[in-house]
């Protein structure tokens, strides 16, 4: 198995997280595959409460639950010692536990005890898969579309996730591809590219959005910035595995320099779309943009308007943020370039 995989449905496991960005795992779970979360746990009565059924250990097993999600982060990223006993005892009673804390869940010698005397798997979100390929830039059946981004953070993992929504909604054949922790989490499987040796950096995105049949679209979710001073090398690879036949650029508005790299400037989204193309012809001579993605979550709405119709007028791509929004008009662009047909 070269992709890390997570068996469904879950529990989701959230500690004494009183702070929803400590749980943005959990919460993220919720938003994105309500179906798969079909309950909680917690150690404290005051901790966030996810929406979801509370009950225990026993009674998830009891219910078909497969998996106990870790949905929160401590400071640092350990795993407490008090989260052990209750991840021990998932373990114990045959569920899977899935961790992207940085404490390895198989470095815990009581976790992997547990687990290994009742067949259950550890799965560390954050470790690469063995024995991955290097790239060979061979042409794969199927579609694909990527997400790049001005900067890290801005929004590409939730614009693949909407896109996904949006275009089944059109009645395309579509699936999300994670290629990092949470992502992973959410769609159940995928590959945690950051985490990959570079050499097998473009092979791991081969795997990741494999053959398909032709009517089929992988949304794939980027990583880094291609003009990132620290990231761009995992931004390039993906790129050039993905061998995307399309990709939306992702910006948050009004940011004007790398995110923790204060001495360098964030590129123009012109500047993105056109150094993608150039990389990406590598591998996909087609490749071509079908639309912007803004995250305006702290702009006011009429601003946010504003802010979207004006890039929209200087790139005359559609300009979306399709959190809060929709995609509606990139979907449109992408059934129009590509002259598709919804499937039944």
């Amino acid at each position: 198995m070269r992709t890390i995989e997570i068996k469904a449905p879950y529990i989701i496991f959230t500690g004494e997280a009183t702070d929803s960005t400590y749980a943005k795992t959990g919460l993220g779970l919720v938003e994105w595959r309500p179906e798969l979360c079909k309950g909680q746990i917690r150690l404290s009565s005051g901790s966030i409460d996810l929406g979801l059924p509370f009950m225990s250990l026993e009674q998830a097993v009891d219910q078909g639950i497969k998996s106990l999600i870790i949905g929160t982060a401590s400071v640092g990223g350990a795993i407490p010692a008090d989260w052990l006993n209750t991840l021990e005892h998932a373990a114990s009673l045959g569920l899977d536990v899935v961790g992207g804390v940085h404490t390895r869940l198989n470095d815990v010698a009581r976790l992997k005890n547990a687990a290994q005397a009742s067949g259950a798997d550890l799965i560390d979100v954050r470790v690469a898969p063995n024995d991955l390929p290097v790239g060979t830039g061979k042409k794969r059946s199927g579609k694909r579309l990527l997400m790049v981004g001005t900067d890290c953070a801005v929004g590409k993992k939730y614009s693949a996730l909407a896109l996904e929504r949006d275009m089944k909604a059109a009645g395309l054949n579509t699936d999300f591809r994670a290629s990092g922790q949470t992502g992973i989490m959410i769609a159940g499987k995928g590959i945690p590219i950051d985490a990959v040796v570079s050499d097998f950096v473009s092979g791991a995105a081969e795997l990741l959005s494999p053959d398909n049949s032709e009517d089929h679209w992988d949304v794939i979710e980027g990583q880094g910035g291609i003009f990132h001073p620290g990231y761009a090398a995992v931004s390039h690879g993906l790129l050039i595995g993905s061998q995307p036949d399309a990709f939306v650029v992702c910006h948050e508005a009004n940011r004007t320099h790398i995110s923790g790299w204060p001495d360098f400037k964030l590129p123009t989204i012109q500047d993105v779309i056109d150094r993608t193309i150039e990389i990406g012809r590598l591998t996909n001579p087609d490749i071509r943009c079908v639309g912007i993605s803004i995250n305006t979550s702290h702009l006011h709405e009429s601003d946010a308007v504003q802010y979207l119709e004006t890039i929209a007028g200087k790139t005359d791509l559609p300009c979306v943020d399709p959190v809060r929004f929709d995609a509606g008009p990139v979907v449109a662009e992408l059934i129009s370039s590509f002259q598709l047909e919804a499937v039944a």
